[in-house]
């Protein structure tokens, strides 16, 4: 038995939940790969999988065993890679992930020039506002926004964004602008609802505790995008990060408000598993993006210098 063969398939066939979806992902007969399973199991003399109609289920042993054919057939990879020189010559397939806008806007553009400058290497952006494991999921880097927890991680900070409010200048016009994070109270707000706080802003006068704001959304929305359009459209306020929000202000369709009571700066950063030798495909991408994702924050920055509170009209009698 070909125990490495049979591990790919075993992890196959879990990762997409049968034997049949396995079959058709690694081009092998369905027989073969319910074969290879049994003579595994066989072979270890324990029962990994609990097979049914519709899914397949890890047993106790079945689990702790797949955890460690991952981690083997990850040594192999790298150890074929290093072999066939992919730590000498930036080659080979990269895995990226980033939240949806802010891969959009920022990383795919580098990206394409990424591709353009090293030709030898091919990227699957993946694009998700939820955090994906780097090492369950196979990924080589992975961009995040936010404060990062303790692990064995490595990460390059690349700038920051901020939390703001902002509206249309007409709805500023109409509505008179807030002058404080309370007066949102009477104020029609465009709220995102993929937001963990839920219709709650958060907010850090500078020199004061944080403070928690609820607010009675208007309008709820499950993307910031969303929440942009109808701010332009003028339906209200809404609270977004500064990236996602900069083209409409430096374009005058939004004003920003409350600017002297946005919270602390979000870091952003690339990170990678950092276990074992750092192959050149990887320590290239982020070499290529680490300057030019700081020039694009700073250039978000930039076009919000002129967002603040402007004088808005009185609304009219």
């Amino acid at each position: 038995m070909d125990r490495l063969e049979a591990m790919s398939i075993l992890v196959a066939a879990v990762e997409t939940g049968s034997f049949s979806a396995a079959s058709r992902k690694l081009g092998t007969p369905l027989p073969t790969v319910s074969r290879k399973v049994a003579e595994l199991e066989a072979h270890l003399n324990v029962r990994l999988l609990v097979r049914s109609t519709r899914k397949l289920t890890l047993t106790d042993a079945g689990e702790a065993y797949l955890a460690a054919c991952k981690q083997i057939l990850e040594q192999v990879s790298e150890a074929e890679s290093a072999a066939a020189g992919e730590y000498s010559t930036p080659r080979g397939e990269l895995v990226v992930t980033a939240p949806m806008v802010f891969g959009r806007l920022h990383l795919l553009p580098i990206i394409n020039d990424f591709l353009a400058t090293f030709p030898q290497i091919a990227v699957r952006l993946v694009l998700a506002d939820r955090t994906l494991h780097l090492l369950d999921e196979h990924i080589d880097v992975a961009l995040r926004i936010g404060k990062l927890p303790d692990s064995s991680m490595v990460a390059t900070q690349v700038g920051t964004v901020c939390r703001v409010v902002c509206a249309s200048p007409r709805y500023l016009a109409q509505a008179g602008a807030p002058e404080s994070p309370a007066d949102l109270a009477r104020f029609a707000c465009i709220n995102v609802d993929s937001l963990p706080s839920g219709p709650i802003w958060t907010f850090a006068p500078r020199g004061a505790k944080q403070q928690a704001v609820p607010v009675h959304p208007r309008l709820s929305v499950n993307n910031a995008e969303a929440a942009i359009d109808a701010a332009v459209a003028g339906v209200g306020l809404t609270h977004v990060l500064s990236y996602q929000a900069a083209r409409a202000v430096e374009e005058g369709k939004l004003q920003l408000v409350l600017r002297e009571f946005e919270p602390e700066p979000i870091p952003v950063s690339l990170m990678h598993a950092g276990q074992g030798p750092l192959p050149l495909k990887t320590r290239s991408f982020i070499d290529f993006a680490t300057p030019r994702l700081r020039a694009a924050l700073r250039s978000d920055r930039d076009r919000l210098l002129g967002g603040g509170a402007a004088h808005v009209a009185a609304p009219p009698p």
